[in-house]
């Protein structure tokens, strides 16, 4: 087995870039706060308006055990959150996209909560992890992703202007940009738009993100359904390790809209 190979994923493991990896070796404990939510009609002579969740509605919304075959749902943490006040970035035009990548609150929500979403090893995962081959049962071993699943509700154009703001940033700042974390250092090398659907609307980026020289590539899928947003941040230890790429988490954006339907 490559030494290198083992000392990537295992830097992945608990010590890979941004505060999803930690996520993915700690636990959960309790909720976000949740905002309380309003949601008047617009007069009858003007186009509708969409709904805005109140922090009860988003809270029946959101994902729980067992929407998600194949993988384990549970509220995020204390340890899981991260506040936009706790991200800062080299280049303000990047500061919504950062903010999104971290599963932080984007722009002023009237409510928002979050779930981590993580997949369980499948069948032929767990057979390798008997391998004779050290690289392939360790990297098997590994083949977990993590998602942390957040959605949040905005007056007005807010949902739209999300949206919008996170796909302006997302061009703006491809050739990568600097940010910080609580203290800790971290680069956005790159991002790579993704095709996806779902909703009204729709946005998804391989985000390359380099920390001490070891690279690892996130997914981030944002929805709009109305004036709800839905993102989805995702990291996955192997291929952290191994620097492959991996698949958007159509399983948990699926399971999540069919719940905002």
């Amino acid at each position: 087995m490559r030494p290198t190979v083992i000392r990537r994923a295992a830097v992945a493991a608990c010590t890979a870039s941004l505060a999803l990896a930690a996520t993915a070796c700690g636990s959960s404990d309790s909720g976000n706060g949740d905002a309380e939510g309003k949601g008047e009609e617009s007069a009858a002579a003007k186009p509708a308006v969409a709904k805005v969740l109140t922090a009860a509605e988003l809270d029946k919304a959101a994902l729980v055990q067992g929407d998600v075959k194949g993988h384990k749902v549970s509220k995020a943490g204390k340890d899981d959150a991260v506040a936009a006040s706790a991200v800062t970035v080299d280049d303000k035009a990047c500061d919504t996209f950062a903010d999104a990548l971290l599963g932080a609150q984007v722009g002023k929500p009237v409510a928002a909560n979050q779930r981590k979403v993580v997949s369980e090893p499948k069948k032929d995962q767990k057979e390798k992890q008997d391998s004779a081959d050290a690289e392939e049962a360790f990297i098997a071993a590994f083949d977990i992703t993590t998602t942390m699943a957040s959605l949040s509700s905005y007056d007005g154009k807010g949902a739209q202007d999300t949206i919008d703001g996170l796909r302006t940033a997302a061009t703006a700042c491809s050739g990568g940009f600097g940010l910080t974390v609580a203290g800790d250092k971290q680069k956005v090398v790159k991002i790579e738009e993704e095709k996806i659907s779902g909703g009204e609307e729709a946005a998804a980026w391989t985000v390359t993100v380099e920390q001490d020289g070891e690279k690892a590539p996130f997914k981030l899928v944002v929805v709009r359904q109305g004036a709800t947003i839905a993102s989805f941040t995702s990291l996955n230890l192997a291929a952290s390790g191994t620097g492959k790429d991996y698949e958007l988490p159509t399983a948990v954006v699926d399971a999540q809209l069919a719940k905002l339907a």
